[in-house]
């Protein structure tokens, strides 16, 4: 079951578009500066979207701490984590996913796309899986 815990670093930016349908996936703030859902696995995440605005609207993101994410395909505790091209949670491989950045740790298991699980959040400093 997932779950959520301390979140200390949490930041509010303006939402860039409609994001009421991605709530728990990897966002990025955009060339203004708002929130936008990360588009592509080589995108650098600001952290985890925490509600539903929709454009305009402040939305809430988990920078660092523990957070529910949405998983774009099963994934395994201990797997490392970053976005997948549509913002949920992919694994990423390192040594194999060199131009990805890894945003988080999973905490427990999810048994495939669109599953919500729980994740160790850290995008303040985010790395790539090299």
């Amino acid at each position: 079951m997932a779950y959520e815990a301390s979140q200390p670093l949490k930041i509010s930016l303006e939402a860039a578009a409609d994001l009421s349908a991605k709530q728990y996936y990897f966002v990025k703030t955009d060339a203004n500066g708002k929130a936008a859902v990360c588009a592509a696995a080589t995108d650098l995440p600001c952290g985890i979207l925490q509600n539903t605005p929709t454009s305009g609207q402040v939305a809430e993101i988990v920078v660092v701490g523990v957070s529910k994410v949405n998983s774009d395909a099963a994934l395994n505790e201990a797997d490392l984590i970053g976005p997948a091209g549509d913002g949920q949670a992919d694994a990423k491989v390192p040594g194999t996913d060199t131009t990805n950045y890894v945003g988080g740790q999973m905490l427990t298991a999810t048994g495939g796309a669109g599953v919500i699980g729980t994740a160790l959040i850290n995008c303040a400093a985010p790395v790539r899986a090299a």
